[in-house]
C-alpha cells in the first residue's frame, strides 16, 4: 500500500515529521518496507531561455542559452519543437539522474556543438506520458530554485506492508485514523456530502446471485466532458505507481487508493439494455481492460448487459463499456462482492488489480454508497455533468457485531496494566462504539472491521495503539530440575545425519519440493495424487518423489559455472501419495567428478579419482551410524532403483524386507535427462524406516575385553554359480562360528573358462580370534571344515582345489 505524506495529511492534521509517522505506522502494526524521499528530483533546477538559436549543422535543434540563476548561462543542445527565448522550465546539469530516460547525465558534444545539460519534459521527469515537448512553466515561476519543490514532486512515498487482517487500512484515510488514535495527529473531517440527482437512474439493475453480490449501488451522470485529470491527481496517481488514463477512471483509482473502496465506470452509451448481476455462462467471453480476453466460467460472477459480460464482478471491467474522451455519459458503480468468490475467481482468471485485492479482504459495506457520492462529486467537479438519484439494489443496513469486553483481559493477555479508561479512549478513537459496564464493556465494531471478532481482538487493538514497546522485558523462569526429552527421535536422527554427512566434506543445500513430471517419473514419481492443481511453472508440476533430482540438477548449476567437483547433500521429505503417511524423511548427498573421499580436483600427486559406487555406500553408511543404526546387521542387495547403474549400485536392507535406502552410480540415461555430465555417485536412506531405539536395556552389556591370544587368518576359495552374491557367501561363512570367527571380506574375485560356463570363484579371508586357549591344529581344522560345509550347503559352490 502506495501513499505520499502530502495524502496522508489531506486527513490527518499532524506536524510530526517524516521520521517521526515511519516509525509510529510500524509500531501500530503497519510495518513500512520502503520510504521513497524523492531525492533524485533534488538536482532538477528552474531556468529561463535566454536565447535559442538554430543548429549550424541540423535543422531539428537548437542551441540555448539558458540562465540556471548563478548569472553563468550554459550552453544546452535541445530538439523540441517549442524551445524558444524567453521561456521558463525545468533543466538538468551534468551528472544529473534523469529518471524518465533512465540516464545520468554528461556533458555532450551533438554534431560539432557542445551541450551542458538538458531541458525537460514531462516524460523524463515521470510526471505525465507527454513527450511533444519540454516543459513550459509560468512567467513568474522563480528561476535558480528547486524544480521538485514548485512541481511538489517532493512529496514523499510511504510503502506499507499490509496483512490480509487489515482491510481498513487498503485506504489512505484508515491508515490516518490509525495515526491519529496513536496520538500523532489529529484526523480530519472523513464524512461525505451527499449529492441531490435529478430523476431517477434510467439504467436498472437487478441481482441474480444475492448470496455472492449483497449489495449494488448505481447513478448516472449525463453531459461529462472526459478529458486528463488535475495536475495534482495524476501526480499522486503516478508517484505510487499507477498510469492516469482520463478523469473518469482516474477518480475511481483515487478512491480506490483514498478510501479503500474500488469503483467501476461504463459509458452509458455502450451499455444496452439494463444490468444484471450473474453467473457467466460457459463459453462466454469478456475483453478486459487490459486488453486480454478471458473465458469465462459458471463460477465466474459478472455484471452483463443485454450483449453479454461487460465486468467482470468486483475484479475488472470490460473493454468495450470502458471511458474515453468520447464519453458523455456516465455510469458510476459501487458494490459488495463475495470475498471467496472473488478470490477464486481472481485465481482462476490469473488477474491481479487492486480491485481484488481489497474486495478479497473485505470492504467497508456502510461506504458503498458514500463511495457513489464521494465519485459523483469529483466527477461532476472536474468533468460536469447532472447527476441522476442512485439506484441501491440488494444493501440490507450493517448490522454490528457487540463484544463483551473486560478490562482485566488486557493486562491477562499482554501483561501490561493498562488503564480502563485508557482502553476505552483508544478504542473510541478507532472507531468502536464503547458502552461502559464496571469492569467490562460493550464493544460495538465498525464496519470498516470485518477481522474484529472477539475480546482478544480488542485487546491487539488496545495492546498495538498504547504500544508493544511498552512491554518490559521479562527473564525466564529459572528451573532447578533437569529438563525432559525436546526432540523427538526422528528431529534427533535429522540432526545427527546431516552433522554426519557435513563432517566427511559435503555441503547442505536446500531445494524446491517441486520437479517436473519427466524427472518425478525417472525417480520413481509421476503418479496423479502428487500433481499440482496450480504449479509455479512447467518445470515445477510434481512435488518430488527423491531428494535426488534437485541435488544432481544442483549438481549440474555448479558444473555450469566452473565448479565441476560438487559433494553436496540435502536432508528433508519426500512424498510418495497424498496422505499423512506419504510423506518420508530422507537423508540423501551425492559426490560428482572427483569430489570423493580421498580428496577433489587437482593435486601435485596428480589427479584424484572419479567418484565411485563405493564412495555413495560410505556416505550412506556412515549417515546411518550417525542415526544410531550398528552396521554390522546390514544386508546389501543387487536391487537398487532403475534410476542407478544396474551394476554399480546396491539396497541397503535390514533383513529381508526392510528397506533402509539405495546407493550407487547415476544411470547415463537419468544424467542426460537432466542434462548432467557425470561422473556421479549418490545415496538416499529412509529415516524414518530406522527401528526406534530401545527405551531400556534388558541387560547390561559387558565392556569389551580384548582377547590375549594370537588373532589369525585363513584364505578360502569357493566356486560358485555366477548369480550367487557376495554377501551370501560371506554370512554362510560367518554363520560357521560366530565365537571365533571375528570377520570374512572377500579380497578376490575370478571368472574364466577354466571354472566352467556361468562359474566364478570368491576368496576369502576369514579372521579368527580366540578368546580363552590358544587354538591346535585340530582346532583349526574342524573350524575350516565348518565353514567349507556351511559355504557349500548355503551357496551349492565347492572349494576350488
Amino acid at each position: 500500500m502506495k501513499f505520499t505524506l502530502s495524502w496522508l495529511k489531506d486527513h490527518l492534521d499532524t506536524d510530526a515529521t517524516l521520521e517521526e509517522i515511519v516509525e509510529r505506522l510500524t509500531s501500530l502494526g503497519l510495518e513500512v518496507e520502503e520510504v521513497d524521499d524523492k531525492s533524485q528530483f533534488a538536482p532538477f533546477t528552474i531556468a529561463k531561455v535566454l536565447t535559442a538559436e538554430k543548429h549550424p549543422d541540423a535543422d531539428k535543434l537548437r542551441v540555448l542559452s539558458v540562465d540556471i540563476g548563478d548569472g553563468k548561462p550554459l550552453q544546452v543542445v535541445c530538439g523540441a519543437p517549442n524551445a524558444r527565448a524567453g521561456m521558463i522550465g525545468a533543466f538538468a546539469g551534468p551528472g544529473t539522474y534523469v529518471p524518465g530516460i533512465d540516464t545520468t547525465l554528461s556533458v555532450g558534444n551533438i554534431r560539432g556543438v557542445d551541450s551542458f545539460g538538458m531541458m525537460c519534459s514531462e516524460r523524463e521527469l515521470e510526471m505525465s506520458d507527454s513527450h511533444d515537448g519540454i516543459i513550459d512553466l509560468p512567467s513568474d515561476a522563480p528561476i535558480g530554485t528547486s524544480f521538485a519543490s514548485y512541481a511538489k514532486l517532493d512529496d514523499p512515498v510511504i510503502d506499507i506492508g499490509l496483512t490480509p487482517n487489515r482491510p481498513d487500512c487498503t485506504g489512505v484515510y484508515g491508515i490516518a485514523r490509525d495515526l491519529a488514535a496513536s496520538g500523532m495527529g489529529k484526523l480530519k473531517d472523513g464524512s461525505v456530502e451527499h449529492i441531490n440527482g435529478e430523476g431517477d437512474c434510467p439504467v436498472t439493475l437487478k441481482i441474480d446471485e444475492p448470496e455472492l453480490c449483497s449489495g449494488f449501488a448505481l447513478r448516472l451522470v449525463k453531459g461529462v466532458k472526459n478529458g486528463p485529470s488535475p495536475k495534482w491527481l495524476q501526480q499522486r496517481l503516478i508517484a505510487i505507481g499507477l498510469r492516469p488514463i482520463n478523469a473518469l477512471v482516474d477518480i475511481t483509482n483515487y478512491i480506490t487508493f483514498d478510501r479503500g473502496r474500488p469503483l467501476h465506470v461504463f459509458d452509458a452509451a455502450k451499455v444496452t439494455g439494463d444490468l444484471v448481476v450473474r453467473l457467466a455462462n460457459d463459453g462466454e467471453k469478456i475483453l478486459g481492460l487490459d486488453g486480454k480476453e478471458y473465458a469465462l466460467s459458471p463460477d465466474n460472477l459478472i455484471i452483463a448487459d443485454d450483449k453479454g459480460p461487460e465486468s467482470i464482478a468486483g475484479i475488472m471491467g470490460g473493454e468495450e463499456s470502458g471511458c474515453d474522451e468520447n464519453t458523455v455519459d456516465v455510469l458510476i458503480e459501487s458494490a459488495l462482492w463475495n470475498e471467496i468468490n472473488i478470490a477464486k475467481t481472481g485465481r482462476a482468471l490469473g488477474i491481479i488489480t487492486d480491485a481484488r485485492y481489497r474486495f478479497e479482504r473485505g470492504v467497508d459495506p456502510e461506504f458503498m454508497v458514500d463511495g457513489v457520492e464521494l465519485a459523483t462529486k469529483l466527477v461532476t467537479e472536474f468533468c460536469g455533468g447532472t447527476p441522476s438519484k442512485t439506484q441501491i439494489t440488494g444493501y440490507k443496513d450493517y448490522t454490528a457485531k457487540e463484544i463483551t469486553f473486560p478490562f482485566s483481559e488486557v493486562e491477562r493477555l499482554i501483561g501490561i496494566p493498562v488503564d480502563a479508561g485508557r482502553s476505552v479512549e483508544i478504542l473510541e478513537s478507532l472507531g468502536f462504539g464503547v458502552k461502559e459496564n464496571g469492569d467490562s464493556a460493550a464493544v460495538t465494531v465498525p464496519s470498516w472491521r470485518p477481522d474484529i471478532d472477539g475480546k482478544a481482538d480488542l485487546v491487539e487493538e488496545v495492546m498495538r495503539v498504547y504500544g508493544v514497546n511498552n512491554i518490559e522485558p521479562q527473564p525466564l523462569p529459572q528451573l532447578n530440575h533437569v529438563g525432559g526429552k525436546i526432540l523427538t527421535t526422528l528431529q534427533t536422527r535429522t540432526r545427527q545425519a546431516k552433522r554426519a554427512l557435513a563432517s566427511r566434506g559435503m555441503l547442505e543445500a536446500v531445494n524446491w519440493s517441486f520437479i517436473s513430471e519427466d524427472q518425478a517419473k525417472a525417480f520413481g514419481g509421476g503418479n496423479e495424487m502428487l500433481k499440482l492443481t496450480n504449479p509455479i511453472s512447467a518445470d515445477m508440476s510434481d512435488m518430488r518423489p527423491s531428494l535426488l533430482p534437485g541435488l544432481i540438477a544442483a549438481a549440474g548449476r555448479n558444473a555450469a559455472r566452473g565448479i565441476g567437483d560438487v559433494a553436496i547433500f540435502e536432508v528433508s521429505g519426500i512424498y510418495e501419495n497424498d496422505t499423512e503417511k506419504g510423506q518420508r524423511r530422507v537423508a540423501s548427498g551425492i559426490r560428482k567428478g572427483t569430489a570423493g573421499l580421498s580428496g577433489s580436483g587437482r593435486d601435485w600427486a596428480g589427479n584424484s579419482q572419479a567418484v565411485g559406487v563405493f564412495d555413495a555406500k560410505a556416505d550412506a553408511f556412515a549417515a546411518l551410524e550417525a542415526c544410531g543404526l550398528a552396521t554390522a546387521n546390514l544386508q546389501i542387495f543387487a536391487e537398487a532403483p532403475d534410476f542407478y547403474h544396474p551394476g554399480r549400485s546396491g539396497v541397503i536392507k535390514l533383513g529381508p524386507k526392510v528397506v533402509l535406502g539405495h546407493f550407487g552410480e547415476f544411470h547415463p540415461n537419468v544424467l542426460d535427462l537432466l542434462d548432467v555430465k557425470g561422473p556421479i555417485c549418490g545415496f538416499e536412506i529412509y529415516i524414518d524406516a530406522l527401528p526406534e531405539p530401545k527405551k531400556k536395556a534388558t541387560k547390561t552389556k559387558p565392556a569389551m575385553v580384548l582377547s590375549s591370544f594370537q588373532m589369525l587368518t585363513r584364505d578360502f576359495a569357493f566356486v560358485v554359480d555366477s548369480d550367487v552374491t557376495a554377501a551370501l557367501i560371506l554370512r554362510a561363512a560367518q554363520g560357521a562360528d560366530k565365537q571365533l570367527i571375528a570377520g570374512v571380506k572377500v579380497f578376490d574375485l575370478f571368472e574364466g573358462a577354466s571354472l566352467g560356463e556361468g562359474k566364478k570363484s570368491v576368496a576369502l579371508e576369514v579372521t579368527i580370534q580366540p578368546t580363552d586357549r590358544t587354538l591346535t591344529d585340530e582346532d583349526l581344522d574342524a573350524l575350516q571344515t565348518k565353514i567349507v560345509a556351511n559355504v557349500e550347503k548355503t551357496t551349492g559352490g565347492k572349494l576350488r582345489a
